[in-house]
């Protein structure tokens, strides 16, 4: 027997008492109230991991429980239970901070999978706080196939490594170019128990309606007009590993609804079939589109949204990290090099890195390993000049800037230039206010105070 405390409010005595047999079968130390205040004096003497809830209750509803919760910071999850007419006030409640509701009638092994994954996330939370005590000092450059030391990219690859090896739902939101299937795959690859299996991948914008569910779920013979076989679908294929689905906000309302049913019981059916197949698999989600906007125009369900928003992942645009373009230049240089037959490119001058420090790369990095690529074509030698990239750089407003800057320097040489203009202005700009310029730099003091001393600023 676990010590993992449950509570159970159902003024049901049958609910309660269903609820109370599945988790004590389950290992779990479980306690059962009658109604909201009742429950309300266990949590003040007991706490409760959990708290499993009904929404309408004498004395105190699940609703006014769960705002007691929050309103004294209490560590319980509260997962409520509702009858089918009241799923929106169990979404509402969601907003509130509910961990998730379920549906009357119960069904056992849909509360098992969702105390499970409370249970998951508790852990998660816990090995997330230690981690990055463990990390706080630590920076790293690359991790898996991902380039960069911004801290936005720091704490995403330490979030990753905390999420990887646990079951949950990842939704990853960023524009176009951004690198959200590199991440999933870095998701994958940190997964002890998953990174040896399928990793699948679907994007769902570029499929019509009838076409993505049959790749998504399968079909059978004769399902429809071209069904000529029995197909397995990405479901199937990714059993035991990951599945990212890429542009989720193109799901259909029907297909939403199938999606919805996976993530809460694991099951599914092929087009026009009825037997029911499970399948275990780690569901990664992503987006360029903001969710919550299209859950306000209608086409995104609000319950979908709240289980696939289990662990966001918000990958910041490369504008919002200019101190890692030259490590992806870098990086880019030598994949080019390599893969353009007879161009050995390794160094872009001063000027051309300044260039790029000043465009805002609306394509993110997918534009930039593009014009990478294009300016170790047109290069003429071992160095990218001005006159290798596309005309429209040369539009670009930049600081006026010295003949040595415009000398071919390199990368390494190029980087420490430009980042100590970068130092410069910045405390120019906060009037020599050390603490202002780290926070406009996105650094920390102890960092800044290095670079100063690095770049002998420090006298300045």
């Amino acid at each position: 027997m676990n010590n993992k405390h449950i509570l159970i409010a159902d003024d049901e005595p049958l609910t309660r008492k269903s609820l109370y047999e599945i988790l004590k079968f389950e290992g779990y130390r479980v306690s059962i109230a009658a109604d909201g205040q009742s429950a309300w004096e266990i949590i003040e003497k007991d706490l409760p991991d959990i708290l499993i809830a009904d929404l309408q209750m004498p004395r105190l509803d699940g609703l006014g429980l769960l705002r007691k919760i929050k309103q004294s910071s209490l560590p319980t999850s509260v997962l409520l239970i509702t009858a089918y007419g009241s799923v929106e006030t169990a979404v509402e409640a969601m907003k509130e901070g509910a961990f998730d509701y379920i549906t009357k009638p119960i069904v056992d092994n849909e509360i098992k999978i969702v105390i499970k994954r409370i249970f998951e996330q508790k852990n998660l939370l816990e090995e997330n706080s230690s981690l990055k005590k463990q990390l706080a000092k630590t920076k790293r450059a690359n991790f898996h196939r991902l380039i960069g030391e911004d801290e936005k990219m720091q704490r995403i690859y330490n979030l990753i490594e905390v999420v990887a090896p646990t079951n949950a739902t990842v939704l990853i939101q960023g524009e176009s170019g951004t690198g959200k299937r590199l991440i999933a795959q870095a998701i994958h690859q940190s997964d002890p128990k998953r990174k040896d299996k399928p990793f699948i991948e679907i994007s769902c914008g570029a499929l019509p309606e009838s076409l993505l569910e049959s790749e998504l779920f399968g079909h059978v013979k004769g399902s429809f007009t071209s069904a000529i076989r029995d197909r397995e679908g990405r479901f199937e294929a990714a059993d035991g590993g990951t599945l990212f689905l890429d542009e989720i906000d193109a799901f259909t309302p029907a297909l939403q609804v199938k999606l919805l049913r996976v993530l809460q019981e694991g099951e599914f059916e092929r087009v026009g079939d009825t037997k029911t197949l499970t399948v275990d698999v780690r569901i990664v989600v992503a987006t360029n589109r903001d969710l919550k906007q299209c859950i306000a125009d209608g086409s995104f369900r609000e319950d979908l949204f709240y289980r696939l928003n289990v662990i966001p992942i918000n990958l910041p645009p490369l504008r919002q990290r200019r101190g890692d373009i030259a490590l992806l230049v870098k990086d880019f240089l030598s994949k080019s090099s390599k893969k353009i037959k007879g161009k050995q490119v390794n160094e872009v001058s001063g000027r051309v890195l300044e260039l790029m420090l000043n465009y805002d790369w609306p394509g993110n990095v997918r534009e930039l390993e593009n014009i990478v690529e294009r300016a170790v074509i047109f290069s003429k030698g071992d160095c990218i000049d001005e006159e290798s990239l596309p005309d429209f750089f040369h539009e670009i407003s930049i600081q006026p800037h010295t003949e040595e800057k415009n000398k071919s320097l390199p990368l390494k040489e190029a980087l420490k230039s430009s980042e100590k203009d970068i130092i410069v202005s910045a405390l120019n700009d906060c009037k020599g206010n050390r603490k202002k310029a780290s926070e406009t730099l996105g650094i920390n003091r102890t960092t800044l105070y290095n670079k100063m001393k690095e770049f002998d600023l420090l006298d300045e």
